[in-house]
């Protein structure tokens, strides 16, 4: 992707400070109306809580900062506490948003329905998993998913890239990715091994990609994957590698994700909002500019943005969302 990549990813609340928080709790109290707005201009005030994937919070980080711009009254708070983590709050109605790198699940989606938590999902971007080794690492380019597999697979003792391919060499094999919290986990494991949550448990796992990124590339040996915007921002330190779905060696480009061909590691990205959040006028205006301004926020953000069809459809889930939270008001 042929992006700018100054944006970085944070792992703790990306807009927000504590002391930020009470400057602008004080601010709305004295300033916003009963209606939210600040008088001025009709402008919402206000705080938006956005929580889950690390994965998607780049996307939602630059949608808040593009928003904020034209509306300095809204602060958004962007946590990320992983797809699983941000759902759980989700559901307990403790956030506004949340951002997932998967679809939601049957027993979340059910959490949701116990404590009466309307939602809708919006596909907002699309992004390549990539899977990662060093910028030191010279003898291997692609993979396919079942050398993958081999690899990550329950109960996998593979330990030496020459394990892999009797041509590569006695190299030994440094594994790191994302923990059973993330989307990621769940995506790139049941993308590869057939099953989410099945993985062999011998690696490096944290939430936090930074520390990914530091020990592959910090290993000749090294793997490890994340989403493609993450590479994007390190591409000085590590290589992506192709995979070989069974069509031959793919790199995962915007091409190959919006067409289809980056098989099976191509995923669509997503926001949850909560319908009765839309009660409030900042959560209502950002969730109108993130819509009508997805294509900007994507590239901006280094992910791939929708197709025209994508994009319709987002545009019909929204309008679906507002009918659900009209109909509660009534």
């Amino acid at each position: 992707m042929n992006i700018p990549t100054s944006l970085r990813r944070a792992k703790t609340p990306v807009v927000l400070t504590a002391a930020v928080l009470l400057a602008v709790s004080a601010c709305g109290s004295a300033e916003a109306g009963s209606d939210g707005s600040d008088g001025e201009g009709g402008k919402p005030t206000g705080t938006v809580q956005v929580d889950g994937s690390s994965t998607v919070a780049p996307l939602s980080t630059v949608a808040a900062e593009l928003f904020r711009a034209e509306n300095p009254g809204v602060e958004v708070a962007v946590g990320t506490s992983g797809t699983g983590g941000g759902f759980e709050k989700f559901c307990h109605g403790e956030t506004d948003i949340s951002n997932a790198s998967r679809a939601i699940e049957d027993v979340e989606a059910s959490a949701c329905r116990l404590k009466g938590v309307e939602y809708q999902e919006l596909q907002v971007a699309g992004d390549g998993l990539s899977v990662v080794v060093s910028k030191d690492n010279d003898f291997v380019e692609c993979l396919t998913v079942d050398q993958l597999r081999m690899i990550w697979q329950p109960g996998s003792k593979i330990d030496n890239w020459n394990q892999v391919d009797a041509t590569f060499p006695d190299q030994k094999l440094e594994l790191f990715g994302p923990g059973t919290d993330s989307g990621t986990f769940d995506y790139f494991t049941g993308a590869v091994n057939g099953e989410e949550g099945a993985s062999r448990t011998d690696y490096a796992a944290n939430e936090d990609d930074d520390l990914i990124v530091r020990g592959v590339s910090g290993s000749v040996g090294g793997m490890g994957y994340f989403g493609h915007s993450y590479y994007e921002e390190n591409k000085d330190q590590l290589k992506a590698l192709a995979i070989d779905g069974g069509d031959g060696c793919v790199a995962p480009t915007v091409e190959a994700v919006q067409n289809g061909s980056y098989k099976p590691l191509a995923r669509p990205l997503f926001i949850y909002p909560r319908a009765s959040s839309l009660e409030k006028p900042e959560v209502a205006a950002f969730l109108d500019y993130y819509v009508e301004n997805n294509k900007r926020i994507a590239e901006k953000a280094n992910f791939v943005p929708l197709s025209a069809e994508q994009d319709a459809e987002l545009r019909k889930d929204l309008d679906a969302l507002k009918a659900k939270q009209a109909k509660q008001e009534s």
